[in-house]
């Protein structure tokens, strides 16, 4: 396959990835569509979702450990009356205790339960090390994986349409969700723990992440687009316009950017601020992501060389 004839410039591209392939397999497509290696992306999705996947080109990649852990929303489908050892549509059922008692006012109050901050245990079926070894890779070993619970914030979780259903004779219900959660929130595990609410057992059967941070699926492009793209130019998000969308962005002077790029400390704007702070220099370059949690901001990480 031939790839464009110069490396992508550095910056972000936004994926709308399609079903059935891995994370990895987009970064690798995008690295010959990009005519780079370096190529990473900001959040893994499991090949059955769709949706919002942040690849870093160049230098961007730099920006990709912070942006894992932005907030994040997805819309989702999940069936209420069997479990599956996945937790979602791609493993074997392996509880069935169906959903003929539950009702949308029931399904709203156990959503209600599960919003705010909570610990979590992730699937066991997940990209969680245990011992070195991701959870998933011991499960497919037939090990046996007991995961312990995580802080998360389920910031809103908002109940669609409610539709009875059959699978085999056994009644479930199939609930659609739009949910805006923190980093880690494993929606998979949402859905499981849904099902343990309403005395049932419940899977996740669709799932589509529609923003990473400030980054939707109004930025995103189909990969089959990129595909027809290829050997032209990539819709790469620049550097410092995607630090824009994605973190608080603040002014620096002259001085400030010079001291900045040399790794030396500038006051804080906003002393305490959560979060990277994009620092601008005068002409629009990105300087540096900061950290303005103490009285003095500190280089996260430098992109712009320092001035002589």
């Amino acid at each position: 396959m031939s790839t464009s004839a110069e490396p992508t410039p550095d910056g972000l591209l936004v994926v709308d990835k399609p079903a059935g392939w891995t994370s990895h397999d987009v970064v690798a497509r995008a690295r010959r569509l990009c005519a780079t290696r370096k190529v990473g992306h900001a959040g893994t999705l499991d090949p059955m979702a769709t949706g919002v996947l942040v690849l870093g080109i160049g230098r961007a990649t730099r920006l990709l450990t912070f942006l894992v852990g932005a907030d994040k929303e997805y819309t989702a489908t999940v069936r209420v009356g069997q479990g599956t050892v996945t937790d979602d549509a791609d493993g074997e059922v392996t509880a069935a205790p169906g959903a003929a008692a539950v009702d949308r006012a029931a399904v709203e109050r156990a959503a209600a339960e599960l919003t705010g901050d909570l610990e979590q245990v992730p699937s066991a079926v997940s990209a969680v090390k245990v011992d070195g070894r991701r959870a998933y890779q011991r499960v497919r070993a037939g090990e046996e994986v007991v995961l312990r619970a995580r802080p998360v914030t389920v910031y809103d979780i908002r109940v669609g349409d409610v539709r009875p259903g059959d699978a085999d004779g056994l009644a479930v219900l199939d609930v659609d969700l739009e949910v805006a959660v923190s980093s880690g929130t494993y929606v998979r595990a949402l859905a499981r723990d849904l099902g343990a609410s309403l005395g049932s057992a419940a899977h996740l059967t669709a799932l589509r992440r529609t923003r990473v941070g400030g980054l939707t699926l109004a930025d995103a492009h189909p990969l089959a687009d990129l595909e027809a793209r290829q050997g032209s130019p990539m819709p790469v998000l620049p550097l410092a316009d995607a630090a824009r969308a994605s973190f608080e962005p603040r002014s620096l002077s002259v001085e400030e950017a010079r001291a900045v790029g040399y790794g030396q400390r500038v006051a804080s704007v906003s002393p305490g601020r959560p979060g990277p702070v994009a620092g601008f220099a005068p002409d629009g370059t990105l300087v540096a992501l900061l950290d303005e949690s103490g009285p003095t901001a500190r280089s996260l990480v430098v992109f712009a060389p320092a001035s002589s």
